[in-house]
């Protein structure tokens, strides 16, 4: 497993002088507080774990679950697909208000600042287009976002991503000790994936419904470290882009014995006939061989548990023989 370079969640005590292992009961402090940790390049700080949470993305929501501390989230707001969660974990987010999951066509999500800003949070997961770290931090509410999904990250993610921002989170939350056992966990059911594909080639893609632009992952994305750890073998590795336009011209040329494509919520079908209804999508070996499958955003990128999940789907559905 690759090892992972220095993450932009690493976290650093500010505590202040005097700091024990106890709560400070004459102040009111609890030990490990203030917090700074530094997300996308920025310093956030917390005086004590955040207990009102605004959820902008469905990414941080596996984190939470494992924390226990799904129950601070007051509102959220996007796309969250029942196939990415267990009873349990549904069971807690249908308390949780959702405040709207209105996208553009680009599947971004669109919410005012004001809406946001009326939920009085101390804290917002997860930066959209409309809404920016800067805005909230006029007004004083912190935001942190996946690492790999901060603009300009240029850090390859790994396995070992996931466990290092359950750690973060830990942290964050006052929850180090359920996050070292939810990383145990983690890691036990990595050990248990046996990769089994005959030694082919994948790529993984976002096509668009409807027409327009295709997308493809390179080895600056999660879908890499899967699709090794799954047996494949990336066929746009030599790309350090995380994401970028591919043409199916492209795609003939380096012609993958497995496709892998990604979508936000909705029908998989479309998803699907968005690449095989292509002019000349017939030719490529995936499709003639229909080692085509469609899989939901999440269970690959960002590094989240769910991205095992979705490992753990595309070793049985490519495993040898399949």
């Amino acid at each position: 497993m690759r090892r992972i370079a220095a993450l932009s969640t690493v976290l650093v005590l500010a505590a202040g002088c005097g700091a024990t292992a106890e709560d400070d009961t004459s102040t009111g402090a609890t030990a490990g507080f203030p917090l700074t940790t530094k997300n996308c390049g920025v310093d956030v700080t917390f005086d004590k774990a955040p207990e009102r949470l605004v959820m902008l993305k469905s990414s941080a929501v596996p984190f939470l679950h494992e924390l226990g501390v799904l129950d601070r989230v007051t509102a959220r707001a996007g796309q969250y697909p029942k196939a990415y969660y267990d009873d349990a974990t549904l069971a807690e987010l249908d308390k949780v208000p959702l405040l709207t999951d209105k996208t553009d066509t680009s599947g971004h999500l669109q919410i005012s600042k004001e809406i946001v800003i009326s939920q009085q949070p101390d804290l917002v997961l997860g930066e959209v287009d409309n809404l920016s770290r800067d805005t909230l931090s006029a007004v004083d509410i912190p935001l942190l976002e996946e690492p790999t999904m901060c603009e300009g990250n240029t850090e390859a993610p790994a396995f070992d991503s996931i466990y290092a921002q359950m750690q973060a989170y830990g942290k964050v939350f006052d929850r180090q000790n359920e996050a070292a056992t939810a990383v145990a966990a983690l890691k036990e059911r990595m050990s248990k994936v046996k990769a089994d594909t005959d030694g082919r080639t994948a790529a993984v893609l976002y096509p668009t419904v409807g027409g327009g632009v295709t997308y493809a992952y390179g080895s600056t994305s999660m879908a890499h470290p899967q699709l090794e750890a799954a047996g494949l073998t990336n066929v746009f590795a030599d790309s350090k882009e995380r994401v970028f336009e591919v043409t199916l011209e492209e795609l003939l040329g380096r012609n993958p014995d497995v496709l892998i494509l990604l979508h936000g919520d909705g029908d998989p079908t479309a998803v699907e006939q968005a690449v095989t209804s292509l002019p000349g999508a017939e030719k490529l070996k995936a499709v003639q061989h229909k080692n085509v499958m469609t899989q939901l955003f999440n269970f690959t990128e960002p590094p989240t548990p769910l991205s095992i999940d979705g490992l753990e789907r595309i070793v049985e559905r490519f495993k040898a023989g399949a």
